[in-house]
């Protein structure tokens, strides 16, 4: 995590509860600057469930071009500057190095940028028009917002160098872009833009669940650091799809802040059944069945594919694992009957459930 960002405390996290459905395993500790810490958490299946005519749309990035839009707002003082600079570089040189895009397809916009590659309202207009002629319907572009977000009450704007663009102008320069779209916004008071963005063939990521969260926020810290770490990879097939890059920093923002003993200032949502809802990456819900065959790198010959029923399996495994884990922190507060009778009762579960993952193995 880079340091000299400043975070404020804000209040109490506002209503929704409803979230992605999936369960991430442990791995290596949050210590580590160059893995995201990743322990058993919680998540319903319902949110996975395969919707058919989402999988249809879900074509192989193989098929495709891929391009890249990443937009580092204005900077506002030089600890704000240092820090952008550091995440739009190294979310560039993960699109290029590690996940194949080819370096003309992305476009980088920054504060001080010369120019078509300065973050105004200009600039950005601009390299949405030449994406607009480039993209094609079988093509993914991905969209990322580096910066800081505002809500006046009525419409969230992203902060550019010079007039803003508020949410309502993205979502009609975006409306007429043929290829599937994923979008994120990482920054403060960023709900709106889901909210307006959302449509077909579309995974849009706020970074808050509310634009009342309007505080700077880490998110892009782990987002970008999961998109290439085999850490995030739930389903063991090799690759790390959005929906596994959104859990694995989701975990990462919530760990930040329990560390430090704060209240979470940001809750990241997705969205990509179209409705602007969004979901958080802990409870219920149907989002997430998109997110979860999408992916920014090209497909590989001979690359493993995503196993749905395996998929369920090891999130099921995780989900009781950390049940457990809730129940040994409980253990204190129980009788010794009571603990014992729904200790053994996870240990049975986890046993079964263990074993369908080894004989799944075997086919």
């Amino acid at each position: 995590m880079a340091h000299g960002l400043v975070l404020r405390r804000d209040r109490a996290p506002p209503r929704r509860r409803v979230a992605v459905a999936a369960a991430l395993g442990a791995a290596v500790k949050d210590s580590n600057p160059n893995q995201i810490g990743l322990r058993p958490l919680r998540l319903c299946l319902r949110g996975l469930r395969c919707l058919t005519t989402l999988l249809l749309l879900a074509a192989p990035a193989s098929a495709a071009e891929r391009y890249a839009l990443i937009v580092s707002g204005a900077n506002g003082d030089e600890s704000y500057a240092q820090q952008y600079a550091a995440w739009r570089k190294a979310l560039a040189d993960t699109l290029e190095q590690k996940l194949g895009f080819d370096a003309s397809h992305i476009i980088v916009l920054f504060d001080g940028g010369e120019g078509d590659r300065a973050s105004t309202a200009a600039g950005v207009r601009q390299a949405l028009d030449k994406l607009r002629a480039r993209v094609n319907q079988p093509d993914l572009l991905f969209v990322f917002l580096i910066g800081h977000g505002t809500f006046d009450g009525n419409d969230a704007k992203f902060n550019l160098v010079g007039p803003d663009l508020e949410s309502t102008e993205w979502a009609a320069r975006l409306r007429p872009i043929a290829g599937r779209l994923v979008i994120v916004n990482s920054t403060g008071a960023s709900f709106p833009f889901l909210e307006r963005l959302a449509g077909p063939r579309r995974i849009v990521i706020a970074a808050t669940e509310s634009p009342a969260q309007r505080f700077d926020t880490v998110f892009p810290e782990y987002f970008i650091r999961a998109l290439a770490d085999p850490a995030a990879d739930i389903d063991k097939n090799g690759r790390v799809s959005v929906l596994e890059a959104f859990i694995a920093a989701s975990v990462g923002v919530r760990r930040y802040y329990e560390q430090r003993g704060q209240l979470a200032t940001e809750r990241a949502v997705l969205d990509d059944n179209g409705d602007g809802q969004g979901k958080e990456a802990e409870g219920d819900g149907t989002d997430g069945s998109l997110a979860s065959r999408t992916y920014l790198d090209a497909d590989l010959p001979g690359a493993a594919p995503t196993d749905e029923e395996m998929l369920g399996l090891l999130q099921k495994k995780a989900s009781l694992e950390a049940d457990i884990d809730d129940l040994k922190q409980r253990r204190q507060l129980m009788t010794r009957d009571e603990y014992d009778k729904e200790f053994e009762k996870l240990m049975i579960d986890l046993a079964k459930v263990s074993r369908e993952i080894r004989l799944r193995k075997k086919t």
